[in-house]
């Protein structure tokens, strides 16, 4: 009886002290860092937790006077510690094995610390009951042997309430250093995910088959997606092997299968033509509720859509006192410094979500108040930028989501991207061009095509007081505009190279500082930089399809065909391409000017 009394006190005592290994767990947090109101409550499923223990130390109630049946007692052997100890038969940790469903990621670097992203999913025929947690493991090391002691490691919880995802953060870490990291399951550590590696930014003061080849074929010290990393709609994707699931996006339910989907095969992370109070089919009106069988309205989405993505996202928490703010800025060393924008959900004033909106939007484009940023974020990238300048960081790479050039397109503009908001897109420009400041590259994404083009204050497509076409003096950066890594063409859907060099060559004569165009190959593009120059190569997809119809083998795996189609170079101090543009010649599209000296 003693020894009973004693395991069953110190098991409930080390209980009573974890609600750590909750908390832990960041996918618990909420999305926004200062509303702990919409975090998981961790105390409440600790106490969920220990109830659940309590009962399997305890066993049935003890039989009153009149019972007829006796009560199971405890068997001690069955129960070792809880934490801290063998986990192997625990009551209150699930021990039926667990399947690392989606591999692992990181994300978010700090120059001392990064986030660590699993799925621990349990499998068995008896799955645990709802109060019962996955206890997962991890360890980072500086060596591919994961040999020696680890910089960090830790154990956490995850459960049903997040889908059974895991994102803790791995700490005491050096600047501008490569880690390995491992997750294993906390009650049997021969079950182990894959070993995956990462990488943190330097001191401020010192199966999509794209995705395939950029892992295989490029060194990149960091990856950035810039939007539509989902789609909220069912789509078109079964013709190239990758039929999405379940229904239009709303719930929660909703967002987790589509991101579970996505991250297997490794704007729209909401909805398509997102602005600050609506979407193309969802706003908070009866009308806007309706769109689907969920009912949702626009605000209930859009929690919902972060909440998933918060959870299956190795990325840090977000300042809810700014709204959704996910825009802020990276200090790598003194080479440069990442600015990373919101050019879609925050804030933004209102785009063209119908059809019928169109002309409206093409009136209002250019009203001096109309924003893309809102005034928040909009100052904040002003300071941000001067103050890269003063810190003396020789490089300012900004990543936002939509094309930023004036692009001249049959006669139309773009209004859901910069072209919505002209009078933004030159106060950004004036700033640039006001304050000197140099060596500014912007970095795009959603158009679905290739573009690449010197940055310069434009009245109309076609004039301008300050550049030159020819030479790129007058400029002050450049952009790199990168296509789709499995979405259709916006030159039209499966376009011939030659078909869609057709569309090119009218575009770069329409349009002055475009300089590059190409809208057949699905791709991705890589920007290498030193105190001397920036270097962008686009690489080319020959083939999207999951199928092995078409099988480009490399390292024994299918489809990661690929070659590079153009290679861009720009001066540090120059603002402009280095002429000739591209050498003078590119494996697919057009250029402005070909074999120019």
């Amino acid at each position: 009886m003693f020894s009973l009394l004693l395991a069953s006190l110190a098991s409930l005592s080390s209980l009573a002290g974890a609600q750590h290994l909750f908390d832990r767990n960041l996918a618990y947090s909420s999305p926004f860092a200062n509303s702990p109101y919409l975090s998981h409550n961790t105390h409440a499923l600790h106490a969920r937790h220990v109830a659940f223990a309590k009962r399997q130390i305890d066993g049935p109630t003890p039989p009153q006077l009149g019972d007829t049946q006796s009560s199971e007692g405890f068997v001690d052997e069955h129960y070792p510690t809880f934490y801290g100890g063998d986990f192997s038969a625990s009551p209150s940790i699930y021990n039926g094995g667990i399947n690392f469903t989606h591999s692992v990621a990181s994300g978010d670097p700090f120059d001392d610390s990064v986030l660590l992203w699993t799925r621990a999913v349990p499998i068995g025929s008896q799955l645990p009951d709802q109060s019962i947690p996955i206890c997962a493991s991890f360890k980072i090391f500086d060596n591919a042997d994961l040999s020696g002691r680890p910089v960090d490691s830790g154990d956490a919880f995850t459960s049903y309430d997040v889908d059974w995802t895991l994102k803790v953060e791995a700490n005491n870490l050096r600047p501008d250093s490569h880690y390995w990291f491992q997750f294993s399951d906390c009650t049997n550590s021969s079950t182990v995910s894959p070993v995956g590696t990462t990488r943190t930014i330097s001191s401020p003061n010192r199966w999509f088959n794209a995705y395939g080849v950029a892992a295989h074929n490029t060194s990149a010290d960091l990856f950035l997606h810039l939007g539509d990393y989902i789609y909220e709609s069912l789509g078109n994707g079964a013709k190239i092997g990758r039929q999405t699931l379940g229904r239009e996006l709303a719930t929660i339910a909703d967002y987790r299968l589509r991101l579970n989907q996505y991250r297997t095969d490794d704007d729209h992370e909401v909805a398509d033509q997102a602005w600050k109070a609506g979407t193309a089919d969802s706003n908070d009106t009866a009308l806007g509720c309706s769109f689907s069988p969920s009912g949702a309205c626009f605000t209930d989405r859009k929690l919902a859509a972060v909440r998933a993505y918060h959870e299956w996202m190795p990325i840090r928490q977000v300042d809810p006192d700014d709204k959704l703010r996910i825009w802020r800025n990276f200090q790598i060393g003194k080479l440069l410094d990442l600015t990373m924008l919101d050019t879609r959900q925050y804030d933004r004033d209102i785009t063209d979500y119908l059809t019928e909106c169109l002309a409206v939007i093409n009136s209002i484009a250019d009203v001096t108040n109309r924003s893309l940023m809102g005034t928040e974020q909009e100052s904040w990238f002003y300071e941000t930028l001067s103050e890269s300048k003063a810190r003396g960081a020789t490089w300012r790479v900004v990543g936002q989501q939509i094309v930023f050039t004036m692009l001249n397109e049959s006669g139309s503009l773009d209004v859901d991207a910069w072209d919505g908001y002209r009078s933004n897109r030159n106060r950004v420009l004036d700033h640039l061009y006001t304050n000197n400041i140099g060596n500014t590259i912007i970095l795009s994404g959603d158009s679905h095509a290739n573009w690449v083009s010197d940055l310069a204050l434009l009245l109309d497509p076609n004039q301008t007081v300050t550049y030159n076409p020819l030479t790129g003096e007058g400029a002050i950066g450049v952009e790199f505009a990168g296509t789709a890594v499995s979405s259709t063409s916006s030159f039209g859907a499966g376009i011939s190279p030659a078909n869609a060099d057709k569309i090119s060559t009218v575009l770069v004569g329409a349009n002055t500082d475009l300089q590059w165009s190409e809208g057949s190959y699905r791709g991705f593009f890589t920007l290498t930089l030193d105190p001397h120059q920036a270097n962008a190569t686009y690489w080319a997809m020959r083939n999207v399809s999951a199928s092995a119809q078409l099988r480009h083998v490399h390292e024994g795996n299918a489809n990661l065909g690929a070659f590079p189609s153009a290679t861009f170079n720009v001066k540090a101090g120059a603002n402009k391409l280095s002429r000739p543009v591209a050498g003078g010649s590119v494996m697919a599209g057009v250029l402005k000017v070909q074999g120019q000296d």
